[in-house]
């Protein structure tokens, strides 16, 4: 069993309102190790000196979508094991289609909730504790 607070997470959405969501229900779950950015392009920076655990990252933003960057860490070889999971509004099926396909581990619809949020988590690393 993993525990929560041992893991990384960068959250990657336009929308400050969202980020504080899930950070606030990330940190129910037990985790503490949580950073945000608002794009693609700054999620990269991050990760050039931050690596993570988990990416959790919105399909649609601005300056680089979350599928680009999807195919960017999945091709890199120091990220391309990082879990990741797509956090969707209406993501059209051909979107959610190419996802899967550039490898990603899950998908969170919006609204979430802390219960479903852990679930798609653990489907990617197995049980989590919040210890």
């Amino acid at each position: 069993m993993i525990s929560a607070s041992s893991m990384s997470v960068l959250l990657v959405d336009d929308q400050t309102s969202i980020r504080s969501i899930l950070r606030n229900t990330l940190s129910q779950i037990g985790f503490v190790q949580i950073a945000g950015v608002r794009n693609g392009l700054e999620a990269l920076e991050h990760l050039k000196s931050n690596p993570v655990h988990l990416i959790i990252s919105d399909f649609n933003m601005p300056d680089m979508d979350g599928l680009e960057l999807l195919k960017v860490v999945r091709s890199n070889a120091r990220t391309a094991k990082t879990g990741f999971i797509m956090l969707t509004g209406q993501a059209s099926k051909d979107l959610v289609q190419q996802a899967i396909a550039e490898g990603v581990n899950n998908f969170l619809a919006k609204p979430f909730t802390a219960s479903s949020l852990k679930s798609r988590i653990e489907a990617v690393f197995g049980p989590i504790c919040s210890v």
